[in-house]
């Protein structure tokens, strides 16, 4: 069975259609597709059923993912031995995954001091308001907010992080009194929008019974800048705080959350010495940073 043609399925198989594969893997729709019919051909099984959606596994080709992400990781491994993959520098491009708050507050300090040591190195951050599908290799690792309770993953757990309730003094100034959690109902929220939470550890406002958010957004830098802007009253990163200053606490002792950030990463790279040394730092200076900011508030 061909290298060549196994890297090929693996592109089609994570992006379900020819076209994406061939955008991954710089060919044409065309080519991917005879490459496609030629390993099938070898392999004497059917590896894809086409429809309207794109192209899905058949269970033949399902049972062939892994011994094919195997060949992928072993290849890898043998490129970084022979280029000095354990040495002290890191090289070439790591596409990170993260949720725009971590993304937009933490990551810039820490993927800075990470290039710096390793002028070699191309970290590309992928800043979405959703859980990354590592399969489709959407990004090498990504940092979520909960751990994965399924799929063929690797889970780090990166730093705890706390938020509270937050806004500007111009709007607390002209809004109603806020002596406790109950008074909430008589002001205005910023928050999540309900139908975009992508996952249940950012629904914040979930146990405090108010209205739904009035000024929301899906984008965590958003909601900040709504706050700054004397939008409402919302739940605030504490490392987030220092990037706007004009902001105070909220109802500190009557609302104190804490939540984690996870490092996750394919099974299959839990060889791959580059990204092993690139987690470890990450990880490292994720924890600092975090500490460092929360200090600041």
């Amino acid at each position: 069975m061909d290298w060549d043609d196994l890297r090929v399925f693996l592109a089609v198989a994570r992006a379900e259609s020819l076209s994406g594969a061939g955008k991954r893997l710089q060919l044409d729709p065309a080519t991917v597709g005879r490459r496609v019919a030629r390993l099938e051909e070898g392999a004497g099984a059917r590896l894809f059923l086409k429809s309207p959606q794109g192209y899905a596994l058949t269970e033949e080709g399902a049972r062939l993912v892994p011994h094919a992400e195997a060949a992928e990781a072993a290849l890898i491994g043998a490129t970084e031995a022979l280029s000095g993959g354990s040495g002290v520098g890191l090289s070439g491009q790591i596409r990170l995954g993260a949720p725009d708050g971590c993304a937009n507050y933490i990551l810039p300090q820490v993927v800075r001091a990470i290039c710096d040591e390793n002028p070699a190195l191309e970290v590309q951050i992928v800043a979405l308001p959703r859980v990354f599908n590592l399969s489709r290799r959407e990004a090498d690792l990504a940092i979520g907010v909960s751990r994965p309770q399924a799929g063929r993953l690797t889970v780090q757990k990166l730093s705890d992080y706390r938020l509270h309730l937050a806004a500007h003094p111009d709007y607390l100034a002209a809004a109603p009194p806020l002596r406790g959690l109950a008074d909430l109902g008589a002001h205005r929220v910023v928050g999540y929008i309900a139908d975009m939470i992508f996952d249940k550890e950012l629904d914040y406002l979930a146990s405090l019974g108010t209205q739904p958010p009035r000024a929301a957004s899906n984008s965590v830098s958003v909601q900040l800048n709504l706050l700054r802007a004397g939008a409402g009253v919302g739940v605030a990163h504490d490392f987030a705080l220092p990037f706007a200053p004009e902001l105070v606490k909220v109802l500190p002792e009557a609302l104190s959350l804490t939540r984690t950030f996870w490092l996750i990463r394919h099974e299959a790279d839990a060889h791959s010495a580059r990204l092993s040394r690139f987690a470890d730092r990450l990880a490292h200076g994720i924890r600092r940073e975090v500490q460092r900011l929360e200090s600041l508030t």
